[in-house]
């Protein structure tokens, strides 16, 4: 029997690899099926994934795409940043390179917030169209272009009875569970933003509940948060780098041992660069000072059952998006007036770098040095809260991080769309 099975499996294995091959060599070669002379693009998109990536490269057929930038004689930049009314801008840079060196151009594409993702994508490729026709009316397939127009209704004036109001409710719970164990979360917030050239508003509320549950047999063990909070930002645009802005909030929340917190923040921010760039450049300096009351559910590790504090908070923050690569990250500082020594300092950063052909690497993490835990309770924590992570916990340091690095060979070429299976 085993000899039997052996037999009908090596069969199907050979059949299949045959039929593979035979298939393999049927189909046609990208380079055919597009010209080889053809405008060869590297399309660079964090957003996009793999099905808006076949979406453009099937609707977008007259150019071929190749997978290093350094072999591209335009490199398309896809950078994003949400709207006010909770749509994305898409800035679409095009950057000339080899013979089209210098001859770079950036266009944009705004999507509303109810947008499907089939519309979004038909947006974008629309302007991806525009801006590619520059650089391919230099090429032999300009000879297969052709340009259409639509003429534009007459245009209306348009009045926003909303004021650019934009008001969003969510409502999202998980369970999960199985004989000896469950859990509950959910979640709930209603949010309602304005934001203009002069003005950006934001406000919402939000309520969170986690619970777990775990049966042990003789005993049952069950763990619980909750927390809910209001926020609000005011912030007025000063001119093309200068911006000053109140932010309040009032929260609760079991894992702070806060029954009460209300801060209040008036605050002034510096950008290096326009933030009309924001999308590709940010170098931003902010500096408030905040008052804090704090009301505790347990007494702190300093005896304090209730406490009003003045601090202050710095940070810096650097966003660069570029054809080599990606730079994100901020230093934040803040300490107490009362007591320099009560001070928290955390730095975020992001890095993302294409070495040379082929090769990527990334780097992500963050670090934290913590000397302002004033709401530790004084009871403790069970061990069911330390290990759940239900409160928070006594610590002078937390970090996180990653690191990785690809190398991708081969051809260069990115034609071929092949749903099958799945991506």
């Amino acid at each position: 029997m085993k000899r039997l099975t052996d037999f009908f499996c090596r069969m199907a294995v050979f059949c299949f690899l045959s039929v593979a091959g035979s298939h393999a060599q049927n189909q046609p070669d990208s380079l055919t099926a597009r010209d080889s002379k053809a405008l060869s693009i590297y399309l660079d998109c964090d957003r996009c994934g793999a099905d808006d990536f076949d979406y453009i490269r099937t609707e977008i057929a007259f150019v071929n795409y190749v997978r290093d930038r350094k072999e591209a004689q335009v490199h398309v930049l896809i950078t994003t940043q949400e709207t006010g009314g909770g749509g994305t801008e898409f800035t679409i840079t095009f950057i000339g390179q080899h013979e089209y060196a210098g001859s770079n151009d950036t266009l944009k594409f705004v999507s509303k917030k109810e947008d499907t993702d089939d519309i979004v994508r038909q947006g974008n490729v629309r302007v991806m169209k525009l801006g590619l026709i520059r650089y391919v009316a230099k090429t032999p397939q300009a000879g297969q272009i052709a340009i259409t127009y639509s003429k534009p209704s007459a245009p209306k004036a348009v009045v926003d009875k909303w004021n650019y109001w934009v008001f969003n409710f969510d409502l999202s719970s998980f369970l999960n569970g199985q004989k000896s164990t469950s859990f509950v979360s959910l979640y709930g917030s209603v949010s309602a933003n304005r934001v203009t050239p002069a003005w950006k508003i934001n406000l919402s509320v939000n309520g969170n509940y986690n619970e777990s549950n775990f049966n042990l047999g003789d005993r049952t063990i069950s763990s619980f948060s909750r927390g809910r909070s209001f926020y609000g930002l005011v912030v007025k645009s000063l001119g093309d780098h200068w911006s000053a802005g109140l932010s309040s909030s009032v929260s609760s929340s079991t894992y702070n041992n806060t029954k009460l917190g209300i801060n209040v923040a008036p605050a002034v921010e510096y950008n290096l660069f326009r933030y009309a760039e924001s999308t590709r450049r940010q170098l931003r300096f902010l500096y408030k000072i905040r008052y804090n009351f704090y009301r505790y559910d347990e007494e702190t590790i300093y005896e304090k059952t209730s406490e009003a504090l003045i601090n202050q908070v710095l940070s810096i923050t650097l966003d660069v998006k570029q054809p080599w690569g990606s730079v994100r990250t901020s230093l934040e500082s803040s300490n107490y007036f009362y007591d320099f020594n009560k001070n928290r300092v955390e730095l975020f950063g992001e890095l993302s770098l294409r070495l040379f052909k082929g090769v990527s690497f990334r780097v992500f993490g963050e670090v934290s040095r913590i000397r302002d835990q004033l709401s530790l309770p004084k009871s403790g924590s069970t061990p069911e809260e330390i290990l759940l992570q239900r409160r928070q916990l006594a610590t002078q340091y937390s970090y996180f991080a990653s690191i990785g690095l690809s190398y991708t060979f081969g051809s260069i070429y990115n034609n071929v769309v092949n749903p099958r299976f799945g991506n």
